[in-house]
């Protein structure tokens, strides 16, 4: 059966029990998500689903930032202006916790939740209930330019240090032809450059809290890690990258102005991909890179799909999210548009399929996912869980001011000592505010 027709036998009958009331009804949810490429490629596969159980599909697509003040404004206040929320798994967990999730402890069995990775499955879960579901995980690693390594006559070692990142970076950097030897996050945001930082600090050994939790800004762990960044990033970075995050940087390296980036493992399909990438033909694959203590920078997430307790339409929600992050869904993508563009990192029988081993940045995206550890994120022992975020309902607010002052420093506007400085006083003041100290 064509899956450009009908999904799956194995999940029609349980959305053909929605279909009936949906159709009834005329159900519509609302979808609040990112603008990642992924997500915006679910979009075009919707009128499937709409045709095949009723249910229609209005989405709210956001900008990174921008989704999670509007879905946190909205769960926090019980807006209720979203169904289905896309949420990560800094959110999940506590969200869930404080009542403000549908459990999803009531999936089909064709559904398999035990086909999640397990990382991600923990990721999204409290208690060993699930309360969001993985469209697709990721962890972080270096993509970088094999023709531009190769005329630099360097050879990418699979597991790099920071040490040959900048050496890298000098050697490709191009400003005649437009070509910066390295892009990496500098926007504001806790998820966008805070995320970035925050992993490249883990491999310098700096950590946001010690175990007393104190703010450990004052660190030179902390000193070095943020004076490597900027000054690799004045020197060979792109012009304006304070107010680069995901989506800029990938525009950059598909347009071939970046000799390496080093980002979300969900980025390889689409810097792999001939029709949106000019690079598409000399692109490969490396761990994020480390300094020799022991923690890479990379990261451990998953954008995934929750239900905010209190909407009326729990049930059509739930068929959404089964059919959004099923199985049947990754074969529909593959099929219509190869398995290169599936989205990764979410289900175990993904690297099991015979034809996903043969893409060449999968193994790579697998041994970045479990190389991410997030009950040991930093060399010295920490108070918290989380890699690029520590999972406490406070981080949120303290790191997107962080992520500020640091981008303050990228755009030249303050020194590493100033933010380093404003970070120390002002983590300390909120986490005294909130009790922990």
């Amino acid at each position: 059966m064509s899956p450009k027709n009908a999904l799956r036998a194995s999940s029609a009958f349980a959305l053909c029990v929605f279909a009936t009331a949906a159709s009834a009804q005329d159900t519509t949810i609302t979808v609040a998500t990112v603008n990642n490429g992924d997500m915006i490629r679910m979009q075009g596969y919707t009128d499937q689903f709409t045709a095949e159980t009723g249910i229609g599909v209005e989405w709210v697509t956001l900008e990174e930032n921008v989704l999670r003040q509007r879905v946190t404004t909205d769960i926090t206040t019980k807006g209720g202006q979203f169904d289905i929320m896309t949420i990560g798994m800094y959110e999940t967990p506590i969200w869930g916790a404080n009542g403000w999730l549908v459990p999803l402890d009531d999936l089909s069995d064709d559904y398999d939740v035990d086909d999640i990775l397990p990382a991600m499955r923990g990721g999204l879960s409290h208690d060993g209930t699930l309360y969001a579901a993985p469209f697709y995980g990721e962890s972080s690693m270096v993509m970088y330019r094999t023709d531009l390594m190769e005329q630099a006559g360097l050879e990418m070692p699979e597991a790099p240090t920071w040490a040959f990142i900048r050496e890298a970076a000098a050697a490709m950097t191009d400003r005649d032809n437009d070509i910066n030897g390295i892009c990496l996050r500098g926007k504001a945001g806790w998820g966008e450059g805070g995320a970035f930082i925050t992993v490249t600090g883990n491999s310098f050994g700096a950590r946001w809290f010690d175990e007393d939790w104190n703010a450990q800004f004052d660190q030179p762990e902390w000193a070095a890690a943020l004076n490597f960044f900027v000054d690799m990033m004045n020197e060979y970075g792109p012009p304006g990258y304070a107010t680069n995050g995901f989506n800029e940087n990938l525009s950059l390296f598909q347009q071939g102005k970046c000799g390496m980036w080093i980002d979300a493992t969900v980025a390889a399909s689409f810097v792999t991909n001939p029709a949106e990438s000019t690079v598409a033909d000399h692109v490969g694959f490396a761990l994020a890179p480390d300094t020799g203590l022991g923690k890479r920078a990379n990261w451990l997430w998953a954008w995934a799909l929750a239900i905010p307790a209190g909407t009326q339409k729990e049930d059509a929600a739930k068929a959404f999210i089964e059919w959004a992050t099923s199985k049947d869904y990754i074969e529909l993508v593959a099929e219509n548009e190869g398995w290169a563009n599936v989205p990764p990192g979410a289900r175990t029988s993904l690297y099991e399929t015979p034809e996903y081993q043969e893409v060449p940045f999968a193994q790579m995206t697998l041994d970045s996912i479990n190389a991410a550890d997030p009950m040991n994120p930093t060399v010295k022992p920490v108070p918290y869980v989380g890699i690029q975020f520590v999972a406490i309902p406070e981080f949120a607010g303290i790191a997107t001011e962080v992520s500020q002052e640091f981008s303050a420093v990228y755009a030249g506007q303050q020194s590493v000592e100033e933010a380093l400085e404003k970070a120390q006083a002002l983590t300390n003041d909120a986490m005294e505010a909130a009790g922990y100290r």
